[in-house]
This record gives C-alpha cells, structure tokens and sequence, in this order.
C-alpha cells in the first residue's frame, strides 16, 4: 500500500491529545488514515469499549468498518468478528491487549445519545463530526470519563466558519488539528490534479473548500448580505420606539426568544435584535424553558431598553411555550408566519425572507451587543440557513431564523411597507 507522508505522520504519531481533527478537502485520504490510527489506538488501549459514530449506522458502517476495502474488518481480517449485544452491534477485535468491542452507531438525531447512555468507552472516532447532533457529540465525550487511555478522532468536510462544532467542540477540547487537501492523497495523479483544479475553479466556493479544503460560507445561505462588522453594533442608533418580543420553539426543537426594538433615526426606521435567548436540548421541560424566560430574560430586556413590550409574538405551531407563558401571566399572541402571504410569484415562508433580505440589505436590521443575552446562536444559524438545489430553505438552523422572520414581518408590514 501507498502512504503519503502526511498519512505516515498521522498513523505513526503518539497519542498526545484527548482530540485530534482531521479536517480538509474530499478525496484527501484522511479518513483511510484516520481508520488506520484508530486500528492502532485498539490495539494499543487497555480498555475494551470503543465506538464509531457516523450520521447513521449504515454510515458508520461504511465509513470504518469497510472503507473502501481498507477498513477495520480488512486491517483485522482473521482477528475480528461482528457481534450483537444488549450495547448493540459491535465489531470484536482480537488484540494483543486482549479483545476489543467497536461498537457503531448513528449520531445525527436529537435522541441518538440514548443509544450509548450507560455505556462506558475509551475512545470515539467521530464520522464527519460536523452532520452528529451536539448532543450526541457531548456525551460521546461523557461516556470516556473513566477511560484508562481516553482518546476520540474526528473527520470532517470544512464547515462553515460559524458551524457550532468549531466552537462548542474544537476551541473546548484539548484539540490536535491537522489540514488535509487533495495533495496529500498518494493515488491521486498529477494529470487528475489538473483536471480537478481546473473544474473545481470555476466556482469560488469550490475552489475554496474542495480545493484548498477552506472554511467557507455555504452556497445558497439566504442571508448572506448580513456582514458580522456592518450589522453587529455596540449600541442602537436612532430613537426607541416599540419593543417586542419574538419567539420560535417546539418540544423536540431548540427555543429561541429574541427580543427587538424598533428605533427612528432622520426618518429611517430601523429593527434592532437587543438580546436573545437560546437553549438547544431535550433536558429541560418547556415548563422550565418558559419560568426562565419569565422570570429572567424578559425583566432584563425591559430593564434594558427602559421600555414596556408591545406584544410577545410566538410561533402558532408552539403551542407548548404559549401555554406554559401565559399559565405563568404572561399574554402572547400568534406570530405572523407568512402563512397568507403572496407577493408575485413568491408565497408564505418565501415572502418573509425576502422581507427580511431587504431589510438587512436596506440597512434595517442590525445586532446590538449584550454581554448577557448576546446573539451566539443567532450568528450561528444565519452563517448557515441555507436554500437546498430546487431553492426552497433547508430545515435546519431555522430556529433562531424563524424567530427573526416574525420579528420582522411585524416591523416590515408596519413600518416600511
């Protein structure tokens, strides 16, 4: 077999860091390399438990334990048999440090972490750790706790400058990051190189991420003319006047709250996001999510802007949180969800983003830094929400986004329009 040298450092390094990231372009040979280590790191620890995860079990399957003919079934062919236990499916490796269980598993559902609960391991290898949902990814890092030689690898595609895991995963661990591009796979010809580079130039955002394996912003992000140093501002221009709450949520997805204060400058009326609210989980009850935002989010937003809210505007599918707020004396009223709306060819939700588009790009819509309820989350996703190839938006990262197409249909239909 043909190893390029970055493939020989990665397979033969000691294991120093609790994480190493392999992140960089596709068709770069990392993941072969990466199985390869996590072979060695098998055969090498004293614990019997490890996992693979992936996107979904087939993934992980795939992706690891074939690998294109180089996976951890052919690297411990005679050694190895695949089993089933009460943890699952597993590979069982025969080692010098006595056998090994690989469990495999999916990890892109908000209820995959259940799968492993109870489940003690040495070490994880993460499949395109950027498509697992966070909180698999966290108690993936739970379960190795008690590992005697605690270790995880990770690969992936380059996300998004602002995708969650870089973040909530890599600046937290104590992390090795190696960068991978398409030079670095010894099977690739040079004439095939050419061919790919001249292909893949002709599209910026190909070129930059399939090419040179760059953190880009996805084609498609619907708002891609916010500008984090044009539309973050330290404080609101212009003159208060109404403030209002919006909010999106649901009982399996993530609850965001913003808060909005619609100011006057010379005429111009503007919508500025002044704080928000944010928890992305299944461990606390909507109950809990609603006495929080109550007794907590809301005084300090009216504290802040010395203002009583005109309304609470909540999605009308949430009907959970509107029940828990107004149980707690809190009125709220359904959100304006473009549900009617026609404007030429574009219909509901559509409408609301165009709305919204040019609002950002009119110089409407602008962030106003909080120490407290900053906008994390809110960046996130709208360095994320995406339109798919037949241009209707994806469904993922629209919780916060969602929140921001209420607050702004009210500002819009009654402000600009």
């Amino acid at each position: 077999m043909i190893w390029s040298e970055k493939q020989r450092d990665t397979i033969s390094a000691p294991f120093t860091h609790c994480l190493e990231v392999n992140e960089g372009t596709p068709r770069s040979s990392k993941t072969t390399a990466c199985v390869f280590r996590f072979a060695r790191h098998l055969i090498e620890s004293r614990d019997a438990n490890h996992l693979v995860v992936a996107y979904s079990q087939e993934q992980a399957y795939r992706l690891v334990m074939e690998c294109d003919g180089f996976g951890l079934l052919h690297i411990f062919n005679g050694l190895c048999k695949m089993k089933h236990d009460d943890n699952g499916d597993h590979l069982e490796v025969q080692t010098p440090n006595g056998t090994k269980k690989v469990y495999y598993k999916g990890g892109g559902k908000a209820d995959s972490r259940k799968s492993i609960t109870g489940l003690s391991l040495g070490s994880v290898y993460f499949c395109e750790i950027d498509l697992l949902h966070m909180d698999m990814v966290q108690e993936c890092f739970r379960r190795t706790f008690a590992a005697k030689d605690r270790w995880h690898i990770a690969d992936l595609n380059p996300p998004s400058p602002q995708h969650p895991v870089i973040d909530d995963v890599f600046n937290v661990q104590d992390t090795k990051w190696t960068h991978w591009t398409i030079e670095d796979n010894p099977i690739i010809s040079r004439e095939r190189r050419e061919e790919l580079y001249r292909t893949l130039s002709k599209n910026p955002y190909l070129l930059s991420r399939d090419w040179f394996g760059k953190r880009t912003v996805p084609q498609g992000v619907i708002y891609s003319m916010f500008n984090v140093e044009e539309h973050i501002i330290k404080n609101m221009i212009g003159n208060p006047v109404e403030m209002y709450f919006a909010a999106d949520g649901g009982l399996t997805d993530a609850t965001s709250v913003g808060c909005y204060l619609i100011s006057e400058n010379k005429g111009k009326y503007t919508l500025n996001r002044i704080a928000g609210w944010y928890y992305d989980g299944e461990h606390k009850a909507m109950s809990v999510q609603a006495k929080e935002i109550t007794d907590d989010f809301l005084p300090y937003c009216r504290n802040k802007a010395c203002i009583q809210e005109s309304g609470i505007y909540i999605d009308p599918a949430c009907k959970a949180l509107r029940m828990e707020l107004e149980m707690l004396g809190v009125q709220t009223y359904k959100a304006d969800n473009n549900a009617r709306d026609i404007k030429g060819s574009s219909k509901g939700i559509r409408v609301g983003i165009e709305y919204m588009q040019s609002a950002i790009a009119d110089g409407r819509f602008f962030c106003v830094e909080d120490d407290r309820f900053g906008h994390k989350d809110f960046l996130k996703e709208i360095g994320m929400y995406c339109v798919d190839n037949n241009g209707n938006p994806v469904d993922a990262y629209n919780h916060a986004m969602d929140e921001l197409r209420y607050a702004n249909n009210y500002f819009y239909k009654n402000y600009v329009l």
